[in-house]
């Protein structure tokens, strides 16, 4: 059994935020198994990669969201796979979908992003699916970083990144990450570390990354959590999720004219 991850909470000078990072293979798996793995994990925002992206994704996007009682915050199509749900605890309130500069030869990629309010506490929210080019997905480790530095401010001081980097902690683009954000694992490690499919070779590609001033709580992959049965981890998807537990300060008040 895992030691407990904190549960969501809202505090005067601080909420605890839960992030799920998952991806899902376009949902051509068992989605009732993905669903309840994601209801299990309680999050209040998911950080979604390979959704649905062609015919009809809205109404698949929808059907995720519904089956895990969850809303469709941004994303899908829109951001060539990434997407973001919450919780009915997150106000939105601001989304954007960014399309990535594309090498001739392989897939488009992009970002989902939104900014999100838990009480007093404003969270930037970052998903992403990087490159299998090593070149491109270095490229694209810069664009995030420059993602989060234009997410953020006085008004949005925190923010999280999390997806399927396509790379190692040993990797250049883990490790540029890592250098300028908190990985998650390695902060306050929690549950198992690897997130490749049960019974592949055993390797951490998919993260959580918060920047300075979020408290990572615990970060992992909750298998042993209770309701997330390893038969389902096994029929959802091709990826194990990485949950994440953070503190989130307060954001400053408006300063008065």
């Amino acid at each position: 059994m895992l030691a407990d991850l904190p549960e969501s909470s809202t505090e005067a000078d601080a909420s605890v935020v839960r992030v799920l990072s998952y991806n899902i293979r376009s949902m051509r798996d068992d989605v009732g198994a993905l669903a309840r793995v994601i209801r299990a994990c309680a999050p209040d925002v998911v950080c979604i990669q390979e959704a649905p992206r062609f015919f009809r994704w809205r109404k698949a996007a929808a059907r995720l969201a519904r089956a895990s009682e969850l809303v469709h915050v941004t994303g899908g199509a829109t951001a060539s796979g990434p997407m973001v749900l919450s919780s009915l605890r997150a106000h939105v309130e601001r989304t954007e979908d960014v399309l990535l500069p594309r090498t001739p030869g392989l897939h488009q990629r992009g970002f989902a992003t939104a900014v999100l309010r838990f009480g007093r506490a404003r969270l930037g929210v970052l998903s992403c699916h990087l490159s299998i080019n090593e070149a491109e997905r270095y490229g694209q480790g810069k664009l995030l970083l420059d993602q989060l530095a234009g997410m953020t401010g006085p008004d949005v001081p925190y923010a999280v990144a999390a997806g399927d980097l396509n790379d190692r902690p040993g990797g250049r683009t883990f490790g540029l990450l890592a250098a300028s954000l908190q990985d998650g694992w390695a902060t306050k490690p929690w549950g198992k570390e690897h997130t490749t499919r049960l019974g592949d070779p055993p390797q951490r590609i998919d993260a959580v990354f918060a920047t300075a001033g979020v408290e990572v709580l615990g970060c992992g992959v909750p298998m042993g959590l209770p309701g997330v049965a390893e038969t389902d981890l096994r029929a959802a998807t091709d990826h194990l999720p990485v949950l994440a537990a953070v503190r989130v300060p307060a954001a400053p008040a408006p300063k008065t004219p």
